[in-house]
């Protein structure tokens, strides 16, 4: 607990700024792994777009994680953008019988520069490939960026 108050502590939420969050299912389940789910996950986070709170920029659905880059738009803040989400899927998720989706807390982090948005967009869908779950991204069904 300790540590992730120290995450806490340190956090900001800029307007216009992009953010990269890293958000695990509760125990590391492997949750998204069928089509359906995810397709739920990928629903919510197009909805947040469409109400304009955020600019999705790449994403990748890991089997018990999720890695998202985004630029927050308007008068939201961080926390907000990642409650209403985790919020949103939980609930979607009871169609599932999944009654705990998320682990508390998230991972951020800012990004600084444009040379830093792509590479870190770039090393966003590149982590199926780390994984070792595919040889190639293009295999990979559960991703998305703007650069490519």
């Amino acid at each position: 607990m300790k540590k992730a108050y120290r995450l806490r502590k340190g956090r900001v939420s800029l307007t216009n700024h992009y953010y990269i969050v890293t958000m695990v299912s509760h125990n590391r389940n492997k949750l998204f792994t069928k089509l359906n789910m995810n397709r739920c996950l990928i629903k919510h986070m197009r909805e947040l777009e469409r109400e304009q709170r955020i600019k999705s920029i790449a994403f990748v659905i890991m089997p018990d994680h999720l890695h998202w880059q985004f630029q927050i738009l308007s008068n939201n803040t961080l926390s907000n953008i990642v409650r209403l989400f985790k919020g949103r899927t939980a609930a979607s998720f009871y169609q599932f019988e999944v009654y705990r989706l998320w682990q508390k807390g998230y991972y951020d982090h800012l990004i600084r520069n444009e040379e830093d948005l792509i590479a870190s967009a770039r090393y966003i869908i590149a982590n199926p490939l780390r994984a070792k779950l595919i040889a190639n991204v293009a295999d990979y069904p559960y991703w998305d960026c703007v650069y490519v």
